[in-house]
């Protein structure tokens, strides 16, 4: 009897074990820097217990069947191409909503830019990645202030991972405070948060900092759906956080040549309720092959063909033929505060 039981326990544990290692290899392969046993649980079970801001939909002026869509540029202050592309866009209209990146050397411009623009949607691309091979940055705050975030070279970590496997949540508290109070003396009034290459959305104590922080300074916080199943009785949902149900960005398996299919298909078959869909924004110039050297994902090309795409007038009768209602995230902003 013992013999069977102990037999059967070490298979069980044989499985579990195996289970939890394959857990592990999918997220490493995916990416995804989750070494937390139950947050992996629930990514992977998509289990997810919030309330979405109650009647968000009808205070902006719409109701529940209307499809309303948020189109942004990320990575504004990234570089002059992609400043060059965001403002355009933004002021021709082709995006509506977009973030900016503050520990990039070319803020001055999106200063600017606010400056004579008030009217226009700008959030903040909360940054704390260095992921360029030859372009890097370090943070707004002192470096020796924030030292868990900082590599040997004296930048921010080139990825997720570091980032998340180094920084403790003060320090990480320390800089974004300090790339929304630069926002601010610049003349830019921020209108939400969101995360660079999501990396404040995976350990559970970074993703509540960032929560907390967009609290402290009355900004909404977008959280993509997939990320809301850090949510809990344990840890419920700020009424601040904004959970995109619908959000759409281009994939690095997705084709260059089926990129216009891609973005029509989306607004072809968009759902009702409040999406978005996040580009990036530039052109295929020197600067931006210099910058994304060795990296086609969000390379030059690609942020030209999302500038092409947005701007061109199939995507723009798409928008128009199946009544799609544009809505920023200043309009968001106004709803919650």
């Amino acid at each position: 009897m013992f013999r069977i039981f102990f037999k059967i326990l070490k298979w069980t544990t044989g499985v579990f074990i195996g289970l939890f290692f394959s857990i592990l290899i999918y997220f490493e392969i995916k990416e995804i820097p989750i070494y937390d046993f139950n947050v992996a649980y629930k990514f992977i079970t998509g289990n997810s217990q919030y309330s979405q801001y109650e009647g968000i939909i009808e205070k902006l002026g719409y109701n529940k069947n209307d499809k309303l869509l948020i189109i942004h540029a990320d990575d504004i202050g990234l570089s002059k191409s992609v400043n060059k592309a965001s403002f355009l866009a933004l002021k021709e209209g082709f995006v509506n909503s977009g973030s900016i990146m503050m520990p990039c050397e070319n803020i001055d411009q999106v200063g600017k830019f606010a400056k004579e623009n008030p009217n226009i949607d700008l959030g903040l691309h909360l940054t704390v990645t260095s992921e360029w091979r030859d372009y890097k940055w370090d943070g707004v705050a002192i470096s020796t202030e924030i030292p868990s975030m900082i590599d040997e070279n004296g930048n921010l970590f080139e990825n997720k991972k570091k980032f998340t496997l180094n920084a403790n949540p003060e320090d990480l508290k320390k800089e974004l405070q300090s790339q929304i109070d630069l926002a601010k003396s610049m003349g830019i009034n921020p209108t939400h948060i969101d995360s660079h290459e999501g990396a404040l959305f995976f350990d559970q104590s970074l993703f509540k900092t960032y929560l907390d922080i967009g609290e402290e300074n009355k900004l909404p916080v977008f959280v993509p759906s997939d990320v809301a199943v850090h949510f809990d009785k344990k840890f419920p949902k700020p009424k601040n956080v904004v959970i995109i149900e619908n959000f759409y960005m281009a994939s690095p398996d997705l084709k260059f040549t089926e990129w216009e299919n891609y973005y029509l298909n989306i607004l072809n078959n968009l759902k009702p309720g409040i999406s978005e869909l996040i580009v990036h924004l530039g052109y295929d110039d020197k600067e931006m092959q210099e910058i994304t050297i060795e990296h086609p994902n969000f390379g030059s090309k690609w942020r030209n063909l999302d500038m092409e795409i947005v701007s061109s007038e199939k995507f723009r009768k798409a928008l128009v033929d199946n009544n799609i209602k544009l809505v920023t995230w200043k309009e968001i902003q106004n709803v919650l505060y």
